[in-house]
């Protein structure tokens, strides 16, 4: 005690750093074993079990900073009271027992540091408590970790030997804030904030308790703590031998935590517009550590705290400019929130019962984009993609990749970016970026300098962050040569080599790649082939599994239904809509065979997606094979005698992957013998839709048993009946005055029954009857005349 009062007379402890008995040579060892004795003591006492006793203290009343009285020393006894209180019973499930110690034996079993709290469980249970926690969370959450310690010893008294300490996580904090709305008020108090991921430091020790050693007479002084937001705390003298500024860190007594910093970027559907994106930095130590990587959406809960920055402060400046940071107490992904492992036993039921519908493939694809009218192909494409098919390794070792890529190309105003935006909020992970605002290393990965460490280190592009994703390219086309080449190796062997600045190593790109692009001259010109449309090369073009020619074609049929639709959808999502109860507006028209069909909204389709990617594993019959081999070779052979796509061996690739996804569409491991049609059938589409006009219906008549195999007959009849009315319509119209403005409302055409009939009879189709009586039928304006023998169509 008497060198104690030496060295603290001398100014060698700094306010509250050092323990009382932290200074006694040969003792170093008394700071978690005391601490775990006395927890054992008192809970096999019962000291701290008495819930009825009234509190010694009135904690609630104080005439200081709160941070002053929370530090004081019975303060603290009557705050741990509240908090073992809380723990033990304050939150009991129907059974009566306690949430929280059942929270604390999931964690011991699983070998956890971490213990999750509710903030609204605490504000529930001790407003006061929570208040506090907010307000002061460094003291706060220091006391907590030591009771939710002491927790832990009574119902394990061994877990200590395990891990030395316990995190409480709070969680649930009600008030989230933009990263760019922080400001001095939220100094050292508790906040949320969400955003993506951009940059990771590796990991490094950090002093967490240090023992110096006196170079003259070897005495040893701590364990001194060290607070992370200010400079290394150490002794100023030797409380032996008096000397001053000669320490040397004991090695062997010295505690490190791991440390790893983070840069939170705003998320890009959160910026202002025409405002460049904030970020902000994020500390995480212990076992947050590697909880998020670049390119992940996180929600981090921690506390706002500041540290002077020598590069800030200059002698022109007159005050001194503090850095701010993110100390994290709780991090989670965004992602997770739709993630297999997070799904409640209610949504794997909605799920389930989801997969049962006979017609849940047209749900998935009416529920893709459901405010762009028609573009059946592309909704159903975009699905492939989003299922995906699975990966594979052949003898362990070369990987088969599952994710499906595809292009749309087309005129402009056929609705392009609109499917891209849509699958970029749908998707659970989607990076989105324009061909020119994207570079090869935009892309691919860069190297800079770490501001930290100064080495050389890489941070990964658009591909690389959306790795079990999406990768959405918009004006592909507009990319220079020399970028759109750097991402070969990405789309097919889904991974980036990088060999820079003395960094040889190689990238993950695990994602499905959905590009836009323009036709060469704004137009596209069916007269020419898919490769004279775009200028892309054929090494591209070939790792595209879903090819997409979008035309905007005139035909009077469909333009009307079109305007219709959205003349509707504009009414319908005008603000004042829904204040007008007396005038609903109606659907002017029925889709087809999809008006009995309800679309899945949006955030259960996510849940959906990712259930189906995480638990289905679909797989082929022998007996499909034998089908799929005898298209790739009937391509084959029409490959090299037309112009168009090349067909390689990548397309058979292409359809088991196509299969594949819409077998998890349905939640199914097997795949079927409609899901090889439906594959086939959209390889072909895409085959022949980049053919010259000149030959497209000669493959279909060709190919007619694959394509139409998987449709329904009442939307295969329905488009041929429309076929041969826009036909009709022309023969009228070949007289007409140019420039008539006779109304067309109420007028009618005529289509002969027997024309319907033999075109169905090509496609095997017989009886025309049922066809007749549909609703598909009859939401299309038409109607059977049976004296006459023909179908009528009346315009609007």
């Amino acid at each position: 005690m008497e060198q104690r009062d030496i060295y603290e007379d001398r100014g060698g402890r700094r306010a509250g750093r050092v323990r009382p008995r932290a200074l006694e040579e040969g003792e170093d060892e008394w700071l978690r074993q005391a601490r775990r004795r006395r927890a054992a003591d008192r809970a096999a006492d019962g000291d701290m079990e008495d819930d009825d006793e009234e509190f010694d203290v009135n904690i609630d009343v104080y005439d200081c900073p709160l941070r002053e009285w929370i530090t004081k020393d019975r303060t603290k006894v009557e705050i741990r009271k509240r908090l073992s209180r809380f723990l033990r019973k304050g939150q009991v499930d129907e059974a009566g027992r306690s949430l929280y110690h059942k929270k604390i034996r999931e964690m011991c079993n699983n070998n956890l540091q971490s213990l999750e709290i509710s903030y609204m469980h605490l504000a529930k249970s001790e407003s006061l408590i929570a208040v506090w926690v907010a307000d002061a969370p460094k003291d706060m959450l220091d006391l907590f970790d030591e009771v939710a310690l002491t927790e832990v010893l009574k119902l394990y008294p061994s877990y200590g030997d395990i891990h030395p300490d316990v995190f409480v996580r709070i969680v649930d904090l009600p008030v989230e804030d933009a990263i760019r709305d922080i400001r001095q008020s939220h100094l050292n108090s508790l906040i949320r904030v969400s955003g993506v991921v951009t940059r990771r430091t590796g990991v490094f020790p950090q002093l967490k308790n240090v023992t110096y050693t006196c170079m003259v007479c070897s005495y040893n002084v701590g364990p001194i703590f060290q607070n992370s937001s200010r400079e290394e705390e150490r002794p100023n003298a030797c409380p032996e031998c008096h000397q001053k500024g000669r320490w040397q860190i004991n090695s062997a007594k010295t505690v490190y935590r791991n440390y790893q910093k983070l840069t939170l970027q705003e998320s890009p559907g959160s910026v202002p517009a025409g405002r460049i994106p904030r970020s902000k930095e994020v500390i995480v130590l212990n076992d947050l550590i590697d909880m998020a990587k670049p390119g992940d959406e996180i929600e981090v809960t921690g506390v706002y705290t500041n540290n002077f920055e020598a590069s800030l402060n200059t002698r022109q400046q007159g005050f001194p400019v503090f850095t701010t940071y993110i100390e994290a107490n709780y991090v989670k992904r965004k992602g997770d929130l739709y993630s297999s492992g997070n799904l409640t036993d209610e949504d794997r039921e909605d799920i389930r019962k989801l997969s049962r519908d006979p017609k849940i493939v047209r749900r998935i694809m009416k529920s893709i984009a459901p405010s762009i009218h028609g573009h059946e192909d592309i909704k159903m494409g975009i699905a492939f993609a989003l299922f995906g098919g699975q990966e594979k390794f052949v003898k362990g070792k070369t990987r088969l990749r599952g994710d499906i890529n595809m292009l749309l190309l087309g005129d402009p105003g056929v609705a392009k970016s609109q499917f891209l935006k849509y699958t970029q909020a749908t998707a659970g992970r989607a990076v989105y970026t324009t061909g020119k605002g994207a570079s090869a290393v935009g892309l691919t990965a860069a190297v800079h300098k770490d501001p930290v460490t100064r080495e050389f280190v890489l941070e990964g592009g658009a591909l690389v962050l959306a790795d079990r994703g999406v990768c959405l390219i918009d004006e592909f086309d507009k990319m220079n040569e020399q970028d759109r080449v750097s991402i070969h190796e990405a789309m097919e062997q889904q991974s980036i080599s990088i060999s820079k600045a003395g960094i040889v190593t190689s990238l993950q790109a695990r994602c499905s790649v959905i590009a836009a692009a323009n036709p060469i001259g704004g137009r596209y010109d069916s007269s020419k082939t898919f490769s004279d449309n775009v200028e892309l090369t054929d090494p591209i073009l070939s790792r595209f599994d879903i090819l997409c020619v979008v035309r905007d074609v005139i035909d009077p049929v469909l333009d009307e239904r079109l305007a219709k639709f959205v003349v509707h959808s504009h009414v319908k999502c005008h603000p004042r809509f829904e204040d007008d109860p007396e005038a609903p507006l109606q659907n002017p028209f029925g889709e087809n065979d999809d008006d009995d069909i309800e679309p899945i909204d949006q955030k259960l389709l996510r849940k959906y997606i990712s259930y189906a990617k995480k638990e289905c594993r679909p797989k082929l019959n022998q007996q499909d094979l034998p089908k799929i081999q005898r298209v790739y070779a009937e391509l084959r052979k029409e490959s090299v005698t037309r112009e168009g796509m090349p067909v390689a061996v990548r397309h058979i690739e292409s359809i088991i992957r196509m299969s594949e996804a819409r077998a998890a569409m349905r939640l199914s491991q097997q795949v079927s013998a409609d899901d090889i049609d439906a594959a086939i059938g959209c390889m072909l589409q895409s085959f022949i839709g980049t053919q010259k006009q000149s030959v497209q219906k000669t493959l279909q008549k060709k190919f007619a048993r694959y394509t139409h195999f998987h449709r329904d007959y009442d939307a295969l009849l329905l488009e041929i009946l429309r076929g041969l009315l826009r036909e009709t319509m022309r023969w009228e119209n070949v007289g007409a005055k140019p420039n008539s403005q006779a109304d067309t409302a109420g007028q009618t055409t005529t289509v002969r029954c027997r024309d319907l009939e033999s075109k169905a009879r090509a496609y095997g189709i017989e009886d025309l009857a049922p066809f007749y009586g549909s609703s598909a039928f009859r939401n299309s304006h038409f109607s059977y005349d049976a004296a006459r023998q023909c179908i009528v169509h009346t315009s609007d």
